[in-house]
């Protein structure tokens, strides 16, 4: 972790208003509110607003969930964003990503084992990351395998985590109970 305390400190669900109450209405209702939540407790209109888009990448994005888990597995080593790393390894294996290829997200494209478009998903991410900019021949490549609306919900994917690394890090968000670090 970045930070061995909050910077933000998040707010338990039982202290939160009318207002923080409606913003997270559907975490309360499944009864698991995460620290990230917890935290953005602190400005629910913004979280309110922001947790549409967030929706989006995790539930209506046109990736499979494995192509998704390793852009945002990848961004968040990329970060050392480590609660992401970790609450995302959860969802990875859940996906049915190994032990093995959760390693290698941190090697890289280079790493044994990834299929062409995997590798191409990574190196996307990565140029994303240091340049702001798919290269004409990543971008080449993951026309080959994926549609235009796939390709747009890659390169929004990598910059919706990459914001969430920024505040997770810089809040000092603590990993969840029973969450790994790197």
């Amino acid at each position: 972790m970045r930070t061995d305390k909050p910077r933000i400190e998040p707010l338990h669900e039982s202290t939160w208003n009318e207002e923080q109450q409606d913003a997270f209405k559907a975490l309360l209702e499944q009864g698991n509110v995460l620290n990230i939540f917890r935290t953005l407790s602190n400005h629910p209109k913004l979280a309110k607003r922001w947790m549409v888009f967030a929706n989006h990448i995790l539930g209506k994005s046109t990736l499979s969930v494995r192509d998704r888990e390793i852009a945002i597995l990848r961004i968040g080593w990329l970060c050392k964003a480590e609660y992401e790393w970790g609450q995302h390894v959860v969802i990875a294996k859940r996906a049915g990503m190994t032990d093995e290829e959760i390693e290698n997200i941190k090697t890289g494209a280079d790493a044994p084992g990834w299929a062409e478009h995997e590798r191409l998903l990574i190196k996307a991410t990565d140029e994303l990351h240091n340049d702001a900019f798919v290269s004409d021949e990543t971008w080449a490549g993951l026309s080959k395998t994926y549609s235009t609306e796939q390709i747009m919900d890659i390169v929004f994917t990598v910059g919706q985590y990459n914001l969430v690394s920024w505040a997770l890090n810089s809040f000092g968000v603590q990993l969840d109970k029973g969450i790994p670090g790197f």
